[in-house]
């Protein structure tokens, strides 16, 4: 029998070819055993290298264009896959330990400190590693920010997400739309000065990038409350580009997006505004909950933030977010080019100037009976998860950190490809 194949630092069980003979199987008696003894051997691999911007996925099959969760990269699927069974020597699974032993302790600090460099975040903000996701922060954050469900809140309502931001608000808050994206159907962002900000509203809430509809601010507006709290949901674009954390009372984002898998939602909060919460506030949403017991109140959710800190060790490899910026960029480019030269083949309903550079919507102008058969061309060739969210139909492709250039390649190759034949 051939060998298993190696995964890095596995043990590889190789067998004997000498079978147990049939007969010897009926009756523990008469059980004998081979001759020849099993041999393990250790067979070392070099650990992966920081992610390509140009290879990973395909070595697996597919590209994977999902909106969330969301493609990882290669190399830390990789290191998880190493470490699995055995945590650096631990003897343990990380999914095993202690939340409060060493190495996870050890774990949750390298994430923090990592994402702290990343963002530049200050001492000013403090970083919590939360569950429920980001649809959680839309309870708590009024609840945190605003002493009494009277107090004002102003929403951008850009698309779906900061819709149901909004409305989650409206229970704990007295919010209101300072701007409504929705009669365009959510294509476009305003102009910072056409959104009619209460100067007495407790904050005003932005959704920095919206998944499903595809525009995303490329620059942040300025709030003219008497707090200057700006908050922002940033789950489809977080680490996606350098941000000035200063500028943002509240950042909040799921992770698996673009930094992790589901189950963990990153809080950037200003430490001033830590404490203040609302007296029926749940003790899990009370930022101070979390911020006093350095996100270890009670048991966090270990795998999804160690998964988070190899992410962060990866980006950082590749040289920071404004190199990582740069290669999307660079990805979207090509993506929206194809669009715009097909002649209305393809259509991006986004206005060109607050286009995303992580989540590109587009339908075909021969309609829905040619994008079912798109989608489902593409997926024979690899490249998955291609169907625009359920409320808007269409396509939609998702192109986060970890999607390599050769997956927005193909897709493009494809959609050149699938024009000429169905012109």
């Amino acid at each position: 029998m051939a060998a298993a194949a190696a995964t890095p630092h596995s043990l590889v069980l190789q067998r004997s070819n000498t079978a147990v003979p049939r007969a010897a199987a009926v009756s523990s008696s008469s059980l004998r055993l081979p001759t020849r003894a099993a041999r393990i051997s250790c067979t070392a691999v070099a650990a992966p290298s920081p992610s390509s911007p140009v290879t990973g996925a395909a070595e697996r099959g597919v590209y994977n264009f999902a909106a969330g969760p969301a493609t990882l990269p290669l190399s830390v699927l990789e290191k998880a896959q190493a470490e699995l069974v055995d945590y650096r020597g631990s003897g343990m699974s990380i999914m095993e330990m202690s939340h409060r032993g060493k190495e996870f302790d050890a774990a949750i600090k390298k994430a923090e400190a990592d994402l702290r460099a990343l963002l530049a975040v200050p001492d000013t903000h403090a970083v919590l590693f939360l569950q429920g996701g980001a649809t959680t922060q839309f309870a708590a954050v009024p609840l945190n920010l605003c002493a009494d469900p009277s107090d004002p809140t102003d929403f951008v309502v850009s698309g779906s997400w900061s819709d149901k931001a909004f409305k989650e608000a409206k229970k704990f808050s007295a919010a209101a739309v300072a701007w409504s994206g929705k009669d365009g159907k959510y294509t476009s962002l305003p102009p910072f000065d056409a959104i009619k900000q209460n100067p007495e509203a407790r904050f005003l809430h932005i959704c920095s990038n919206e998944t499903i509809h595809g525009v995303e601010f490329k620059d942040y507006p300025e709030p003219k409350n008497k707090s200057g709290i700006l908050v922002a949901d940033m789950s489809s674009n977080f680490c996606s580009k350098p941000v000035d954390v200063s500028r943002f009372g509240v950042i909040y984002a799921g992770a698996q997006k673009n930094v992790g898998p589901s189950g963990v939602t990153i809080v950037i909060v200003r430490k001033d505004l830590i404490g203040n919460a609302q007296p029926i506030t749940p003790v899990m949403l009370d930022f101070k909950t979390h911020a006093d017991n350095a996100s270890l109140y009670n048991t966090p959710p270990c795998f999804a933030i160690y998964i988070c800190g190899l992410v962060f060790e990866d980006l950082l490899a590749q040289g920071g977010l404004a190199e990582v910026e740069k290669k999307n960029a660079h990805k979207a480019g090509i993506l929206y080019d194809t669009i715009d030269a097909s002649g209305g083949y393809y259509v991006c309903p986004v206005e060109k100037s607050v286009r995303s550079l992580m989540n590109v919507p587009f339908t075909l102008a021969k309609g829905p009976d040619f994008e079912k058969q798109f989608i489902a061309e593409a997926t024979k060739e690899g490249m998955v998860q291609l169907k625009g969210h359920r409320s808007v139909g269409g396509v939609r492709a998702s192109i986060y950190n970890a999607m390599p250039l050769a997956g927005v390649e193909k897709l493009v190759a494809f959609m050149k490809d699938f024009q000429a034949r169905n012109a």
